[in-house]
This record gives structure tokens, sequence and C-alpha cells, in this order.
């Protein structure tokens, strides 16, 4: 049985996965690519050595990135994806009939066509007429609009790399510029369990560019730390409110889950005041 040992750039641990099949393996322009198979999890998507989505449990991620602030925001009419190039969040954010216009920034193409050849369901809304696909970098994109779009959503790889142009204060002034004045932006922010430190960090960028800045999470196993969270920049909205009935076909993301996966204001004001102790 072939093993394969996630290399993760920051835990503390390694995940390691019974491998029935290598169904994909080569190097793009920016990063390694591989398609791994496994009787539980199904297809497995890597880059660069780090599991990125499991057919068996995307769903939860992908859900929980995008669905908060569409349902946070009123009426979402113009979005942009960034990385995400599985297509994962393209699929969540063109569930709501608000949305006229998304833009899919996705700096690697091959991620982009890897996921159309092996996960068709992940990457199944890519060509709707909504989208734009631009494979260019994310932070040069969003310098581009000025007040022009109602929800920003980062779904980065691990913040190393190329991927650190989207965690920097600069990038997210320009996120704040882009964005409507009812706009509200997210990222991934690591694990609160391995990565405290680096959500920390995220956060307090955050603070000094946006008015609302706010936390929350979601359990997801397939990704170091498992206790995933998730770093909300608001210029007006409440990200905890839900402005819009929820309808949309969902596996996880309720109404009620909602309402609990923000960080109770203790355990928010303990992190970022860097009194957590594990």
């Amino acid at each position: 049985m072939i093993k394969f040992f996630e290399q993760d750039p920051y835990a503390p641990i390694k995940y390691v996965y019974n491998v029935d099949n290598i169904l994909y393996k080569a190097k793009s322009k920016f990063q390694d690519i591989m398609v791994l198979e496994n009787s539980y999890f199904g297809k497995i998507l890597v880059l660069d050595g780090v599991v990125q989505l499991t057919e068996r449990d995307e769903f939860i991620y992908h859900e929980m990135l995008t669905h908060v602030l569409m349902h946070a925001h009123p009426d979402a009419r113009t979005v942009a994806v960034i990385g995400g190039g599985d297509g994962g969040a393209v699929r969540e954010v063109l569930k709501h009939d608000s949305v006229k216009k998304l833009y899919f920034i996705e700096i690697d193409e091959e991620v982009v066509n890897v996921s159309k050849k092996f996960f068709p369901t992940v990457s199944s809304s890519v060509d709707d007429l909504r989208v734009e696909l631009r494979c260019m970098d994310g932070a040069e994109f969003i310098k581009e609009m000025k007040n022009a779009l109602d929800v920003i959503i980062v779904d980065s790889t691990d913040i190393i790399g190329f991927a650190k142009s989207l965690f920097t204060v600069e990038f997210f002034k320009s996120v704040r510029d882009a964005l409507t004045e009812t706009g509200m932006f997210v990222t991934l922010s690591e694990s609160l369990i391995f990565h405290k430190d680096l959500v920390y960090e995220v956060q307090n960028a955050m603070k000094l560019i946006f008015p609302i800045v706010d936390l929350y999470t979601a359990s997801i196993a397939t990704y170091a730390g498992n206790w995933w969270s998730f770093s909300v920049g608001s210029k007006s909205l409440d990200p905890r409110q839900i402005r819009k009935n929820v309808t949309v076909n969902t596996k996880l993301y309720t109404s009620d889950l909602h309402r609990s996966c923000f960080l109770p204001a203790d355990i928010y004001k303990k992190l970022l005041n860097k009194e957590l102790i594990w």
C-alpha cells in the first residue's frame, strides 16, 4: 500500500493517507499538483504536498467559506473569488440568485484544468455565464477594482510562497477600496489550534483597515488542527446578522450554524489579547 505523508508547513504533526491510486502528478509554473485516490476520502487534491480538498468533506470548507457572508449581505450581486482553483467556492456562491457577476481569480490555470477533469462535482459551475475567469495574481486584480464588489472571498493555499501577497496590510487596503459601502470580505486564516499566532496576525492586520473585523470557525477533519478559522472584514455590516432567508441547497450550512459559528466574545477577546492558553 502506497502512503502519502502530508507536508503541512505549520502543523506539528503529519497526516498520512493510504493511496489506492495516483491519478495525476505534475508540476505547473507555480506548484506541484497531485490527485490521489483513497477508499474513504475519494479523490484528493494535493498542492505542494498539502491536501487542499477531498471529495468526502470538501463541502464543509466551501459552504462555510462562502455562505456566511453571502447570507450576511442583503443583496450580493458582484462577487470575487480569489484562489480556489478547484471551483468549490464558485459553485457555492452561484447558488445565490442575486449574483449577476462572479470574478474567478486563480493564478494557476492548471489547477482549474485538473479540477475540471478529476473533480467535476466541485468545479461544476466554473463555466457558468456569470463567471469571468482570470488567471492572474489576486492582489493585482484587486488593485483594479474600486467600490465595485459586494463580497470578496479569498480561498488561498497556506500563507506561504505566492499566497503571502493575499495576507498583507497593503492587500487588505486594496480589498477595502474594492468593496462597495456595504461590502464584506472573508479569508481563511488557518487553524485556531495549531496556528493561533497566524490567526492573531491576520486579525490584527485587518483591524488596521476595516471598521468591523470578526472571526468564525468550522471543524474540518482533513485540515491540520481541524478547528479552521475564517477572518471577516466589513465596511459597515455586522457579519453575524443574517439578512436574507436561507433557501440555497446545502449539506451543512444553516441559519442556526451561522449564528453559532462565530467565536464567542470572551474567547475572541482572549485571542486578541494573546491570552489563549493552548
